[in-house]
């Protein structure tokens, strides 16, 4: 555990000083008395500024002893006695060397306990970051990671420190904090303002009035903030640098946590759409029969009766609504296989008049009542194309104008060539578009809620059907309102097919 600790002056190491040197002069004394040579109570001296250099946190506690043993020796083991007044200039070499001696040994000493130490130190951070890599590996939710996050800190810099989780770049309004029964939560202050402050940070770090705040950046946005108190001593660099890698870890962690929980919603979407796709699939594939029998003998009564029976207008109405669902049900086989990829597109040179004829040709019979124009080109107009689904791409387009326009209002096709495209404009002066609808438009299931009182409802298929069979030729489709009301679709068709391009 590393202590976030002042360079300060212990008294416990000044004490030391003239204990050992003390107890050294005790010692030279009853050297002196039995008559040992003065060599023995230097190295006797030696031996004190060794055992203060050792046991004190410092080099200047074993340089001062170095400095107070000689000068020690000089006042009481060199003649005259009980001065610093040196009678033998050869007392001179000898402080020399002791003086030299001490500073070297205590140099040493404190080289070799710095040494340790930082030794000692880079152990613990790595069995520090070891511990709290597991842990995390182990961690299943976000409020785990951020309680290992806050535990392992805590203990590695003996504080109590904090974090304060963002989601989606906003804080909280709880936040972990280690105390000595553990990891606790706590209110945020409403007027705590650590976003204001994350957002103009130009260091690493912020400081408030209670804490030191780090924050813990992911790959994308900001994670979290973990909080140290300002209390005790400020980090050291190498401490600052073993807390931005632990943050580090953290971050990755969280990361890892967003990534999975991301991955597990995209299969189970993914598993979502593959069911109701095929849900769909089976319900359109059931219902196209029945509704071929319904449509064949309602059109065969229609025949059967003068306009003026009631079982011509039921008959009637019984094929208009029975078009409608076999409409329907072609727009969910077509998108179900759009988006499945087993519909493949069948591009080759098609006419657009022919298309063009052909789908008018259908609305015709579907809304008899609805009179649609079409300008095109006077020369004969080529584009690579699958007919068959540009032709219902068409009839969605002019069924969505028929159902909000009134009968005699304008509905009409233009197709034109423009910058190596074809170009189909579907316009009409219906009700228009509303400007929320407009960017959702050409969304799976997306319904308007803007609609005439007698237009039948869509299920929001058609115009995504639309979108995915423009994109599918290479194309694209937009909306627009039209000047004086109305609606327009435009969708492009490239004149050229890029892949048989390509092939070439």
């Amino acid at each position: 555990m590393m202590r976030m600790e002042r360079k300060t002056i212990r008294w416990q190491d000044m004490l030391m000083i003239p204990l050992f040197l003390l107890a050294a002069t005790t010692i030279g004394v009853l050297f002196d008395a039995i008559g040992f040579p003065e060599t023995n109570i230097v190295l006797v001296y030696v031996a004190a500024v060794l055992l203060v250099a050792r046991f004190t946190h410092g080099l200047y506690y074993g340089l001062a002893a170095s400095v107070i043993a000689t000068f020690a020796f000089n006042y009481f083991f060199t003649d005259p006695r009980f001065t610093f007044a040196v009678s033998d200039t050869s007392y001179l070499i000898t402080f020399a060397i002791m003086m030299f001696t001490s500073l070297i040994t205590s140099a040493l000493t404190a080289r070799v306990k710095k040494s340790a130490r930082e030794a000692t130190e880079r152990a613990q951070e790595t069995q520090a970051l070891y511990e709290l890599t597991n842990r995390l590996s182990d961690a299943q939710s976000l409020e785990e990671i951020d309680a290992v996050a806050v535990e392992s800190v805590s203990r590695t810099f003996s504080c109590q420190a904090a974090f304060l989780a963002f989601v989606r770049g906003v804080p909280e309004k709880t936040f972990l904090q280690y105390a000595s029964g553990g990891v606790v939560h706590r209110e945020l202050d409403p007027r705590d303002g650590v976003a204001h402050r994350l957002e103009y940070l130009r260091g690493d770090h912020v400081e408030s009035a209670e804490f030191i705040e780090w924050p813990v950046y992911g790959r994308e946005q900001i994670l979290g903030v973990v909080r140290l108190p300002r209390e005790g001593a400020p980090l050291s660099d190498h401490q600052q640098q073993l807390l931005r890698s632990m943050l580090e870890s953290v971050a990755m962690a969280i990361d890892r946590l967003n990534a999975a929980q991301a991955q597990q919603r995209y299969r189970e979407e993914s598993r979502q759409e593959r069911y109701r796709s095929n849900l769909l699939r089976a319900i359109s594939h059931d219902l196209r029969t029945p509704l071929s029998g319904i449509m064949g003998t309602s059109e065969m009564i229609r025949d059967l009766s003068e306009s003026s029976d009631r079982r011509y207008t039921l008959a009637k109405e019984i094929w208009s609504d029975a078009d409608w669902l076999r409409a329907l049900v072609e727009n969910i086989l077509s998108l179900t296989r759009l988006e499945d990829g087993s519909l493949h597109i069948h591009k080759q040179p098609e006419a657009v008049e022919e298309i063009v004829g052909s789908a008018l040709g259908q609305m015709e019979r579907r809304a008899p009542e609805y009179e649609i124009d079409a300008e095109l080109p006077d020369a004969l107009m080529l584009a690579p194309m699958d007919a068959k689904l540009i032709e219902q791409m068409l009839i969605n387009l002019l069924d969505n104008a028929v159902k909000h326009t009134p009968v005699g209002g304008e509905i009409k096709i233009c197709v034109e060539e423009k910058d190596g495209f074809a170009v189909f404009h579907v316009q009409d002066r219906g009700e228009g578009i509303r400007a929320e609808d407009l960017p959702h438009l050409f969304e799976r299931f997306y319904t308007s809620q803007s609609r005439r009182a007698d237009a039948k409802r869509g299920i929001g298929l058609g115009l995504s059907i639309c979108d995915a069979i423009a994109r599918a030729h290479g194309g694209s489709i937009t909306a627009k309102n039209r000047e004086g009301g109305g609606a327009e679709f435009t969708f492009t068709l490239p004149m050229e097919d890029k892949k048989n391009e390509q092939s070439a």
